[in-house]
């Protein structure tokens, strides 16, 4: 198999079975600076077109790693802009499948105005067309750009490479040392990567992404039959309150969900689970994670990260620009404290409100766990904008935790006064009870009958119409 068909080959995998019609195969490069002739440029390196997934139409560019290393020069880019002006004509999505040099030196400022026509195309194109990025291979210095700029990332494991500066640019640092540009670190330690698979996965994921998404944010095509009981109970669902994922799975039609940045700030669960045929956005606290066994694996405080508000408040900014319902689960006590977090927590905390409160489209809140302090006011509350908030029996909302407040109250008193006031705390304050007696929960309901009420919280509120001030759009 040749590199050069390999650009080909990625297309026809990911698409339906002789669906692809290439756009502009004739095109080479015009520049002929350093000794650069046109037949050595094929495509001009990258590879574009359209076709179908399930039945949907999707634009298609694949970059040729034969050709000049499938640099980016001024007709490569073109043909790129090109696609995506007719993506944003017909309100389909673009899907970009990267394996690439970067810059192409030899055409210097024109291959450098080919970027930025790229940049600008992809930012008319957001919030208006769904954007998917895989990465295969290089895809380095300002080609970077290009995956954090479209809404979600997927990376081969062992071949994709993401970076701004190379590792070894890096001051005291080498590849050897520390892979900064692995799938494996950037998916951890950023918040560019969603999944890390090998490359058959990832054109089923893909696949997958698409079957639930809006073609465009006009479209209401999210939407499939549902062959799932719609009023099914789920036995011991409240067993799983540190692992939203795992809720997700259990309320979801026939377990599907799929999880965004599933290795990045792991203390926060984001992803699309789908509820009476209709896709819906799923946002919670998470505090541990299981393995296939049943295992605890991973564990996290109960408190919300930077990391963790960031993630969120991006997956939400999607979801409402889509037209897509939010589904959030509030376990969460706190803010992680520790020098590191303090330096963006308020900043980040503060785009999840922004996010949250921004969103017009139907927002519903379950309580599953303890709600306490701006932690509670923050996770899709009432007062930032929910419109329906349900709350399972055993779930605490206050402002901290019974034992704490009894001792700032009972401060210099005995333990058995300490004890007393603490219980009298809980029942008073912490109950959630107390929280629905002032309307702040609409309803207690059991943790089995999660699925059913809300599917019908979002069937009432599917014709939601929420009117803001005019205004060209805001600064958070």
């Amino acid at each position: 198999m040749s590199s050069s068909s390999q650009a080909s080959i990625r297309i026809n995998s990911l698409l339906d079975e002789n669906s692809f019609v290439e756009i502009g195969a004739l095109v080479t490069a015009r520049n002929t600076d350093f000794n650069l002739k046109q037949e050595e440029t094929p495509s001009d390196g990258v590879v574009t077109g359209y076709g179908v997934i399930d039945g949907n139409l999707v634009y298609v560019y694949s970059q040729d790693a034969s050709v000049l290393g499938g640099s980016i020069g001024e007709m490569h880019a073109k043909k790129i802009v090109r696609l995506y002006e007719l993506a944003i004509k017909t309100g389909s999505p673009v899907i970009g499948l990267i394996d690439s040099a970067g810059l192409r030196l030899q055409e210097a400022t024109d291959a450098l105005n080919a970027f930025g026509e790229i940049y600008l195309k992809q930012v008319e194109a957001s919030g208006v067309v769904p954007q998917i990025t895989a990465v295969f291979g290089s895809c380095g210095g300002g080609l970077a750009l290009i995956p954090s700029i479209t809404d979600f990332t997927f990376i081969e494991s062992s071949k994709g490479k993401l970076f701004v500066n190379s590792p070894n640019a890096l001051e005291g640092n080498y590849k050897e040392k520390c892979d900064t540009s692995s799938a494996d670190w950037q998916s951890a330690n950023t918040s560019n990567i969603d999944v890390v698979a090998d490359e058959a996965s990832i054109y089923a994921q893909i696949r997958e992404l698409v079957s639930i998404l809006p073609s465009n944010n006009e479209d209401g095509d999210s939407y499939e039959e549902c062959s799932d009981d719609l009023n099914r109970a789920c036995e011991n669902l409240d067993g799983a309150v540190a692992d939203p994922s795992v809720i997700a799975r259990q309320i979801s039609d026939n377990g599907f969900f799929f999880e965004t940045k599933r290795n990045f700030a792991k203390d926060m669960v984001t992803g699309f689970i789908r509820l009476n045929g209709a896709t819906v956005g799923l946002v919670g606290n998470r505090t541990a994670v299981y393995d296939e066994n049943g295992k605890e694996a991973e564990k996290f405080e109960d408190k919300l990260s930077a990391g963790a508000c960031e993630k969120a408040a991006e997956f939400v900014n999607f979801c409402d620009a889509f037209d897509l319902p939010v589904l959030t689960f509030t376990n969460s006590t706190g803010f992680v404290s520790c020098q590191c977090n303090e330096k963006r927590v308020a900043k980040a905390a503060g785009k999840l409100v922004y996010a949250l409160a921004n969103a017009t489209v139907p927002k519903v809140n379950v309580i599953t766990g303890k709600a306490f302090g701006s932690a509670y006011v923050i996770m899709n509350s009432k007062a930032i904008g929910a419109d329906v908030t349900i709350s399972w029996p055993d779930a605490q909302i206050g402002t901290m935790d019974a034992s704490i407040a009894a001792k700032i109250i009972c401060d210099g008193k005995d333990a058995d006064t300490v004890s007393k006031t603490a219980a009298e705390y809980a029942q008073l304050q912490n109950n959630v009870k107390s929280a629905a007696a002032r309307g702040y929960v609409d309803e207690i309901i059991e943790a089995a009958d999660t699925r059913k009420y809300v599917i019908g919280a979002f069937e009432m509120l599917f014709t939601k119409r929420d009117e803001r001030p005019a205004k060209k759009h805001g600064t958070v």
